[in-house]
């Protein structure tokens, strides 16, 4: 990439600049006279960054606004094309790809792409070379790339890059790698705020207190509050699976027991199938088991598709159990909406919201219950490379 303002980071222009460019994400096409307000300077200085803008090529004149009556004013946004950003959820068997462009349109989207993700130099190697083909097939110039978002479970420090689901170097992280590798900006995740972020940005989303939990293998949470990704003090909030809920007696992958992860969570579905399926219970899961000793997620994902009815009785038990966690935190945080995603969510669709609603519902207060919305992803498998993609652009405006 070129130099621009963009690299400018104590230049008071640049600043300018970067918080028009944020004021296009969040509102869309703006006038100039709404971006003079919005910025505080005086409409001449808000003309020149914008003539500027429009002459490095970051934004555009989109012509006369569609106001009725009087004089019409001239509208400016984002030019999709003057760059882009990837995207890239790491899981431990695959991974999938994200490519927007500088305005937040999806490009393209791959997933499921098979790949050995390891704690090693040599794995994070590997999702450089990965990255390079992707780029390269489709037929994008790789100077036009301004940032790569990366999206791992677990805990993340987004500011050094440091996976602790990935760790193997204290001095060398994979977002430095990374950035070694491609030399572009790159900015690290947790998978949960990924998706999040995604919902929120990507989605179109205009609530500003919003919660967003990932029922997954395990079970996270990612916030928006006041309208901005929450981190909390450490950079490790959203742990909502190991919120000590359950009376069940099981140890949590954490150590400890109870947690709401051991009954609400695609781990937790795949132990009480293999239980009720040892105890004899009656299923299409049966052979599978019987034969391997065991049925994995995706069996399970079939076995609800085909309305198997141990499977839906199993995932309504998971929802009742997430439902109870989701009606305390309405109580504590009061959000507009809460969206459930992750590959759970997602294959379970209903027979899993259903029990959900259900359970927030009896033990939610009345007025909270009122003013939030439940609802399942819209963004379903591409919400964390696509948040990703998102993130990193965010970061690159210093708004992150």
């Amino acid at each position: 990439m070129r130099e621009t303002f963009l690299d400018r980071k104590d230049n008071k222009n640049s600043r300018l600049k970067k918080t028009i460019l944020y004021l296009c994400i969040e509102h869309g096409e703006q006038s100039i006279a709404a971006l003079s307000e919005a910025i505080g300077a005086s409409v001449p200085t808000a003309t020149k960054l914008i003539w500027e803008l429009m002459d490095e090529g970051f934004m555009v004149d989109l012509g006369k606004s569609g106001t009725s009556g009087g004089r019409r004013p001239s509208v400016f946004g984002l030019n999709p094309y003057a760059g882009y950003f990837i995207g890239v959820d790491i899981r431990n068997t695959h991974m999938s790809l994200a490519l927007t462009d500088f305005k937040g349109g999806l490009v393209s989207f791959t997933d499921d792409i098979p790949f050995e993700m390891e704690a090693s130099e040599e794995a994070v190697h590997r999702i450089s070379s990965v990255i390079r083909e992707y780029i390269a097939k489709e037929n994008v110039d790789w100077n036009k790339i301004m940032g790569l978002g990366i999206s791992v479970p677990g805990r993340v420090n987004p500011l050094t890059g440091y996976s602790n689901s990935y760790s193997f170097d204290d001095k060398r992280s994979i977002g430095k790698i990374l950035h070694e590798d491609l030399d572009i900006l790159v900015a690290v995740e947790n998978d949960s705020r990924a998706m999040t972020y995604g919902e929120y940005i990507g989605d179109g989303l205009k609530e500003k207190n919003m919660l967003f939990v990932n029922v997954s293998w395990g079970l996270g949470m990612g916030m928006i509050l006041a309208g901005h990704l929450y981190y909390g003090t450490s950079g490790y909030s959203g742990e909502f699976g190991h919120f000590p809920l359950l009376g069940n007696g099981q140890i949590c992958r954490c150590g400890k027991e109870g947690c709401l992860e051991t009954g609400a969570s695609g781990s937790a579905m795949v132990r009480m199938i293999g239980e009720q399926l040892r105890a004899g219970r009656a299923s299409s899961l049966a052979v599978k088991y019987n034969t391997d000793g065991k049925v994995n997620l995706n069996d399970i994902f079939a076995a609800i598709k085909s309305e198997d009815p141990l499977a839906i009785e199993i995932v309504e038990k998971l929802g009742t159990n997430l439902g109870k966690g989701l009606a305390g935190l309405i109580n504590i945080f009061n959000p507009e909406l809460v969206v459930l995603g992750g590959k759970v969510a997602v294959a379970a669709g209903d027979y899993l919201m259903l029990p959900v609603r259900t359970a927030i519902k009896r033990h939610v207060l009345n007025i909270a219950n009122r003013d939030t919305s439940i609802k399942l992803t819209q963004l379903r498998q591409k919400a964390a490379p696509f948040g990703a993609s998102l993130l990193v652009r965010s970061r690159m405006l210093g708004i992150l």
